[in-house]
């Protein structure tokens, strides 16, 4: 009997464990983190999590709970959504919405062959906030939200401006 006591513990703090885990890629930081360490990369300064700005995101995530629809808020704010299945947390989301670097041709201020405004939204040099929502809708899915302020991808602007060596 006591070695079942102990597999039972042990099992618990194993999944607490996991569950910190995982709810420590969705905190406020992990997300102004992942953030930063993509606007650094091309020079431009950091990001501050915003409380209001993250009400938002929160409430548009628990509107897309029941559906998990990929549908833009239309809000006042500029926006990254990601969808996704299992472990996804936050960092991922902010991952993958800049694995379209490769997409944006600087040069042309375009993208080129593919999506890159969600590369291009993180990178901003105008937004200085940031809030995220995740919710785990009916579906089983995920939903992230980042919105941004002031919002980016302003037709004819660059994100950031290139240092000239």
């Amino acid at each position: 009997m006591k070695f079942i006591d102990n597999f039972l513990l042990a099992i618990y703090f194993m999944c607490m464990s996991l569950t910190h885990f995982s709810l420590a890629q969705n905190s406020p930081q992990d997300y102004v983190d992942a953030h930063n360490a993509f606007r650094a990369a091309v020079g431009v300064g950091p990001i501050t999590w915003n409380n209001t700005v993250a009400a938002y995101a929160r409430k548009y995530a628990d509107e897309r709970k029941r559906d998990c629809q990929m549908d833009h808020s239309m809000g006042p704010y500029g926006e990254n959504l990601a969808e996704g299945y299992g472990q996804m947390d936050g960092v991922d989301a902010v991952k993958f919405w800049a694995s379209e670097k490769p997409q944006y041709d600087y040069k042309s201020n375009s993208c080129v062959g593919d999506e890159c405004l969600h590369y291009t939204q993180i990178v901003w040099s105008t937004s200085a906030h940031v809030g995220c929502g995740r919710v785990k809708c009916e579906n089983g899915w995920l939903f992230v939200i980042c919105s941004y302020d002031p919002p980016g991808n302003i037709e004819g602007q660059r994100p950031y401006q290139k240092k000239i060596h």
